[in-house]
């Protein structure tokens, strides 16, 4: 068994080899620490975000199955449903996504019917309605002659994990060539996968670094869970004999619940887009970065700290415009 992503069945969507890491110069200076980011917003497919790395391997996985209809799900507000649907498009495939809750409109599903996903809510305001759901339409579509692939929300899978497993090389050389030593990556964690497959590219390829994420939608002992699954799931698809390497969750700024802003997020978004003009989405970077902010006031975090952003523009549009809550 190969142990490295190569073997995987892959697409290539992102136009280029690294997304951008640069250092946040003026919030360095206030913060008293080394504080970069990683752009994964500029990951160059539709508004950019993660989700472009899980799906390089997941639609890949899909077109080897021989599916002609990816099947998956999310909250209306999802950045995972539009790039999903986006990214299937530029390979010929069609997409069919369930959302939970009842009919209503969101920049992010407004540009998934744009790109031509069918679209359907399942009246439930319970968020795993959809997982009920995507086995249902899957068996539609099949008595309908198609070929569906389901993939579950956000992606989170052995196989979308590798395209975090695989960013940890990415990041690493581009530390060496910045002449850093890294000490912490911070990010938000959803769906989970994300940082699952950080920690098990952490794990495989020894990097040392301290990964912590912030939960914006579980709660921390369910993350955390996840999170270690999903990594060694992840490490056993490259047959990989590491062990999953230690990691920290905090569960202390997801606020109100999952989609809704909170006071300490709109004021890490504020200060970060002042100093640096760099836009946080509302619902996973903006409360990934009150964690980190909150972590350095502490005296917890010190030295050289990457930041992931994980995108989310239609959000933080949304936001802007409605100055609401923003539907999850």
């Amino acid at each position: 068994m190969s142990t490295s992503t190569e073997a995987a069945p892959r697409v290539h969507l992102r136009p280029a080899a690294a997304t951008p890491l640069h250092r946040a110069d003026r919030l360095s200076t206030e913060l008293g620490i080394d504080l970069w980011f990683k752009r994964d917003d500029m990951t160059g497919v539709a508004l950019g975000g993660n989700k472009v790395r899980v799906l390089e391997y997941l639609l890949g996985e899909a077109l080897a199955a021989g599916a002609d209809v990816i099947v998956t799900g999310a909250g209306p507000a999802s950045n995972w449903a539009m790039l999903a649907a986006v990214a299937a498009r530029t390979c010929g495939l069609d997409t069919e996504l369930v959302y939970y809750g009842d009919e209503r409109t969101a920049p992010n599903l407004e540009l998934a019917r744009w790109i031509g996903a069918g679209v359907r809510f399942t009246g439930e305001a319970d968020r795993t309605s959809v997982d009920r759901e995507l086995d249902r339409l899957a068996d539609e579509l099949r008595a309908a002659g198609r070929t569906p692939f389901v993939i579950p929300r956000g992606g989170a899978t052995a196989t979308g994990c590798l395209g975090y497993l695989g960013m940890v090389p990415e990041l690493q050389d581009q530390a060496f060539r910045e002449g850093l030593r890294v000490d912490e990556v911070w990010l938000p964690v959803g769906s989970c996968g994300t940082a699952a497959g950080i920690v098990a590219g952490v794990s495989h390829h020894d990097a040392g670094w301290r990964v912590t994420g912030v939960a914006t939608s579980r709660s921390a002992d369910e993350s955390r869970a996840r999170i270690a699954d999903l990594a060694a799931a992840a490490l056993a698809r490259v047959g990989s004999d590491r062990d999953v390497v230690d990691f920290a969750v905090t569960g202390e700024f997801i606020g109100a619940g999952y989609g809704i802003t909170s006071e300490a997020g709109t004021a890490a978004a504020e200060r970060v887009a002042r100093a640096e003009g760099v836009l946080l989405d509302p619902v996973f970077g903006a409360k990934s970065m009150a964690g980190l902010l909150a972590a350095v006031e502490a005296g917890t975090v010190a030295g050289t700290v990457v930041h992931l952003i994980s995108g989310g523009a239609p959000t933080f549009l949304g936001d802007i415009m409605t100055t609401s809550a923003v539907p999850g």
